[in-house]
């Protein structure tokens, strides 16, 4: 019988610290013969917003649902590129998402609302800086002076502790795929009091596919409850 070694197994950052210090990105209950067709649908859905969205630096899409209503939450650092003049813009994407649920045949939802919130710090923001790297990347920009202009902003960024940051792919264009890496502070991983944001994104180029992975440290989350609750 084979021994398995649990111990390599690596879990998503935002994964591992659910109920704990992260919320479910889609929250809503439904009837179990509903189940499968909600969650494709949101799968769906996220994805469609992600493509058409896209160099509107996106930092979540979260959805929720109740037996009449249903509300799309939209974080970006630049609401009025969705927004758009007049609110337009939110008119529009507003009209797109119904649409893809009537096609999806999730069944059109009596109240509908389309939230768009503003992310006040994006440097600190995992999803938002991984889009940075990959609109240097897709400029031709060198790889390497992009990843360290970056993670040098989000070091500067309020509440940052640590940022690590990985390319990889065909670097520079070169004809062997490799991994560059950049790491500055620490990123204690295996505490589950650590906010650790994590994103992956990718960039699209001529010669190839650049994958890029980032992880940002915001400090512990329960370390002035702890200080409170001592004085």
């Amino acid at each position: 019988m084979p021994i398995l070694n649990f111990m390599s197994k690596i879990v998503h950052p935002y994964a591992h610290r659910l109920i704990m210090l992260r919320d479910w990105k889609s929250r809503w209950f439904a009837d179990p013969k509903k189940y499968v067709s909600y969650l494709k649908g949101d799968v769906l859905i996220r994805q469609y917003l992600e493509k058409k969205l896209r160099g509107m630096y996106i930092s979540t899409i979260e959805i929720e649902r109740s037996r009449k209503a249903t509300r799309f939450i939209i974080k970006t650092s630049r609401p009025g590129l969705i927004i758009g003049r007049n609110g337009e813009g939110a008119a529009k994407l507003k009209e797109d998402i119904l649409k893809k649920i009537d096609r999806l045949k999730l069944g059109k939802p009596e109240d509908f609302k389309l939230e768009i919130i503003e992310v006040a710090n994006p440097e600190a923001d995992a999803a938002i800086v991984a889009y940075m790297i990959s609109e240097g990347l897709e400029k031709r920009m060198p790889y390497r002076r992009v990843i360290k202009t970056i993670i040098e902003k989000v070091m500067t960024a309020r509440g940052v502790e640590g940022a690590r940051i990985v390319l990889s792919g065909r670097l520079g264009g070169a004809d062997i795929a490799r991994t560059e890496e950049l790491k500055r502070g620490s990123i204690p991983l295996q505490s589950f009091r650590a906010d650790i944001d994590f994103k992956r994104e990718r960039a699209t180029l001529s010669y190839g596919v650049i994958g890029i992975k980032v992880w940002i440290y915001r400090g512990k989350i329960f370390a002035d409850k702890k200080k409170e609750i001592k004085s």
